[in-house]
């Protein structure tokens, strides 16, 4: 299965081609990023057009099986312009229909950390990123750091794909992995005693996954 994984950038949009099933530096079967800037624009608008036209034409190219792709966060550097963006890649992911899985930027950094297995508390940092991109991929060549967390995106991708279609048992997942999937939070004492909350991307279909394969002409 080819996994697709993005990390979306105005300035430098990274994007992964993963083989989950490869060894070594057949792990990453492509690399890229779509680069602009603000000056080249007369109109915002274009950039982002530009952008999304661009992951279109990527994803017709690479046909991958599945996508992964990094969402922002509110209340960070440029939120508003970054979910802008984001929507944009999703028009294009849903236009191609292309199944996709969402994470959290502190999530890509967690599942990157079940490579690197850093003490517990430690800050996983862009060279952080890019190391464990390299010691899942062989150990070698140049990396830039869009790219190696498009990589980590995509790997994490595969393994909640594998898990999706039961290739992959829930005994089989790392500890991280299993608590951003599966978990499941049922309150013990208080006013909630008793209630269940399911927050496991597994549980938040059309909200943390899309399942845009099921699209039709006028979905």
């Amino acid at each position: 299965m080819r996994i697709l994984g993005l990390d979306p950038s105005l300035g430098n949009y990274g994007w992964a081609l993963h083989d989950p099933e490869a060894e070594g530096r057949d792990r990453v079967i492509e690399r890229g990023r779509f680069q602009t800037k603000r000056k080249n624009y007369v109109y915002e608008i274009d950039r982002y057009t530009y952008l999304r036209d661009s992951l279109k034409a990527l994803i017709q190219r690479l046909e991958p099986d599945r996508m992964g792709i990094e969402h922002p966060v509110f209340g960070e550097s440029y939120s508003e312009g970054m979910y802008g963006l984001y929507l944009f890649s999703l028009d294009a992911i849903k236009s191609c229909r292309q199944d996709v899985v969402l994470f959290l930027p502190p999530q890509v950094k967690k599942f990157a950390n079940d490579i690197l297995q850093r003490p517990k508390g430690w800050k996983m940092m862009k060279p952080d990123m890019v190391e464990a991109a390299k010691d899942d991929t062989g150990g070698k060549g140049r990396w830039d750091h869009n790219e190696a967390d498009a990589y980590h995106v995509a790997r994490a991708a595969g393994r909640f794909w594998d898990f999706y279609d039961g290739r992959l048992e829930e005994e089989a997942l790392s500890e991280y992995e299993s608590r951003a999937f599966t978990f499941v939070k049922t309150w013990k004492r208080g006013r909630k005693a008793g209630q269940t909350k399911k927050t496991g991307i597994i549980h938040k279909e059309n909200e943390k996954f899309f399942i845009f394969s099921k699209e039709n002409d006028d979905g």
